[in-house]
């Protein structure tokens, strides 16, 4: 287990793309949010689930969260979960991401030493939802939300943060399939055809940095 952290996935958004909903598309038999959740178990005592529909997410059997404000994006998933984590860190991931590697959250926690959040950075974009961050942050995560402010990218820039580079990461994961999502039905159908990489979608999150 990985300690002084709690594992998240952030389960909003609209889902307007999608005929189903993203979290319960089957890949290789199994559904996203249950791949997901049974990794997240495997390295976190504590898990939760962010989500204004826990109906849907009841049968899991999982603490549910929903936003601590009326505010869009996943910078207020991720406050809610600062607030309400018993560690000083957590470490957020999308309920769309059917690929996320496993040693590769290993790797970005032990990247934590002296930084307040640890995120991937590929072809200049960060990874906000593969991402770890500290309690640290929750006064100016606060006042950056209320402010009308909900990217990421800017309020990372402030921040002490450990980049984690592509090389290092294909070391781990040689496709980097970590940060395959499925926004549409044609991302699926690319799946089908065998061929993730070209998936590999930053609407998922990214930001450039």
């Amino acid at each position: 287990m990985l300690i002084n952290c709690t594992g998240v996935i952030l389960a909003g958004g609209e889902n307007r793309r999608m005929p189903v909903p993203k979290a319960f598309i089957k890949v290789r038999g199994k559904k996203i949010i249950e791949r997901s959740l049974s990794i997240m178990k495997s390295l976190f005592r504590e898990v939760f689930i962010v989500t204004d529909r826990p109906a849907d997410y009841v049968y899991l059997g999982v603490p549910m969260l929903g936003d601590a404000y009326d505010i869009r994006g996943p910078m207020t998933g991720i406050l809610t979960s600062l607030i309400c984590s018993s560690n000083s860190w957590i470490f957020a991931t999308a309920c769309d991401m059917p690929f996320i590697n496993e040693e590769l959250i290993r790797y970005g926690a032990s990247q934590r030493d002296g930084y307040e959040a640890v995120t991937p950075l590929l072809d200049g974009l960060t990874e906000p939802l593969f991402s770890f961050y500290s309690k640290l942050m929750i006064t100016g995560m606060e006042k950056t939300l209320l402010s009308g402010d909900t990217g990421l990218k800017d309020f990372l820039n402030t921040k002490r943060v450990k980049y984690l580079r592509e090389k290092e990461i294909r070391k781990i994961d040689p496709e980097i399939s970590s940060f395959i999502n499925f926004n549409t039905p044609e991302d699926l159908e690319i799946y089908t055809r065998k061929n993730p990489v070209k998936i590999r979608a930053h609407a998922s999150g990214s930001q450039k940095t």
